[in-house]
C-alpha cells in the first residue's frame, strides 16, 4: 500500500538572501501595517462622514477594498517565509492564492476605470453629474466590477488544477502567480497561456485603453476652458487618480514584459517587480489620496484636532 504525497510548491524570498532575513521581514511588516492602517482609515472615514457619500468616494472605498484584498492575499506566505522560514505551500493553497491575487488585481483595474469615468463626467458634464452618477448606478457598477474580477479568473484556476507539474517545483516569488506556475507544467500549456493572455487583454488591456480615452477627452475639455483658474482646479481633481493609475499600471506592464520577453534577466529583477506590483499600490494609494484630496485631508485634521483636545482635557 503506497502513501499519498500531496503536491507542494517551494516559494522563494529574495534571491541571494538568506530565507530567514529578519532585517527584511521588519520593513515588510511595517509596509503591511501601513497598508492596513491607510486603507482601513479611508474606509472608516468614508463610512462615517456623510459629506463623503458621493460617487467619487464610493469608488475610492472600492479601490481600498481591492487594495486590502490584493495585499492580504500575499501576506500569509510572504511573512511566513521571512519570519518562520516556511517555504513550502500545498498545491490547493497555491491555486487559491493565485486566484485571489489575480481576481483582486482585475477588480482594482476595473475600479480605476470607474474612477476615470467619474472624473470624465465631473469635468466634461458637470451639470449632469448628479443625475448620471446616481447611488444606484454606482452600486451596480461596483457589483459588475467585482463580478467580472471573480469570474474572469475562475477558468484560470480550474485549468491549472488539471495540469501535471514537474520537479523541482520551485516558484520565483514568495507568492503564487499564474505565469510562474505555468513555467513548471510538464504538459501542453497552450490553452492556459491563451486564456490567461485573453483574460489580461479583456480586463487590464481594455481598461487601460478606456482610461486613456477618458483622459484624452478630459484634457480636451480642460484645455477648452476659458479661465486659467478653472483649468487648474479641474486638473487638480484628477491628480490623485492619475497617480493611482500610474502606480498600478507601470509595475504591471513591466512585470508582464519581463515574464514574456525577459527570461534572460536576473531573477532578482522578476522578484522586485512582482513585489512592487502587489505591495506598492495598496501602500501608496491611501497616502496619495490623503495628501491630494482636500476633503479627506480636512477630515484627518479634524480628527487629529479632536484627539489633541481630548488629551488636553
Amino acid at each position: 500500500m503506497g502513501f499519498f504525497c500531496p503536491l507542494t510548491f517551494i516559494l522563494t524570498g529574495i534571491p541571494g538572501l538568506s530565507v530567514s532575513s529578519y532585517w527584511l521581514a521588519l520593513p515588510l511588516c511595517c509596509l503591511y501595517l501601513l497598508m492596513l492602517l491607510g486603507n482601513c482609515s479611508l474606509l472608516w472615514m468614508i463610512a462615517t462622514d456623510h459629506s463623503l457619500h458621493t460617487p467619487m468616494y464610493y469608488f475610492l472605498s472600492m479601490l481600498s477594498m481591492a487594495d486590502l484584498g490584493l495585499s492580504l492575499s500575499t501576506l500569509p506566505t510572504t511573512l511566513a517565509i521571512f519570519w518562520f522560514k516556511s517555504t513550502s505551500l500545498r498545491f490547493e493553497a497555491c491555486v487559491a492564492q493565485m486566484y485571489f491575487i489575480h481576481s483582486f488585481s482585475a477588480i482594482e483595474s476595473g475600479v480605476l476605470v470607474a474612477m476615470a469615468f467619474d472624473r470624465f463626467v465631473a469635468i466634461c458634464y458637470p451639470l449632469r453629474y448628479a443625475s448620471v452618477l446616481t447611488r444606484s448606478l454606482v452600486m451596480k457598477v461596483g457589483g459588475a466590477i467585482f463580478t467580472r474580477g471573480i469570474c474572469v479568473v475562475l477558468p484560470v484556476a480550474i485549468l491549472i488544477k488539471k495540469m501535471p507539474f514537474c520537479r523541482p517545483r520551485v516558484l520565483s516569488h514568495s507568492f503564487c502567480l499564474h505565469q510562474d506556475m505555468l513555467r513548471l507544467v510538464c504538459g501542453d500549456v497552450r490553452v492556459n497561456s491563451l486564456y490567461g493572455l485573453t483574460a489580461v487583454i479583456l480586463t487590464k488591456g481594455l481598461d487601460s485603453l478606456t482610461i486613456l480615452l477618458s483622459y484624452m477627452m478630459i484634457i480636451r475639455a480642460i484645455l477648452s476652458s476659458v479661465s486659467q483658474e478653472a483649468r487648474a482646479k479641474a486638473f487638480s481633481t484628477c491628480i490623485s487618480h492619475l497617480c493611482a493609475v500610474l502606480i498600478f499600471y507601470i509595475p504591471l506592464i513591466g512585470l508582464s514584459i519581463i515574464h514574456r520577453f525577459g527570461k534572460h534577466l536576473p531573477l532578482l529583477t522578476h522578484t522586485l517587480l512582482a513585489d512592487a506590483y502587489l505591495l506598492v499600490p495598496p501602500v501608496l494609494n491611501p497616502l496619495v489620496y490623503s495628501w491630494k484630496t482636500t476633503q479627506i485631508r480636512r477630515r484627518i485634521f479634524i480628527l487629529l484636532r479632536r484627539r489633541g483636545t481630548q488629551q488636553r482635557v
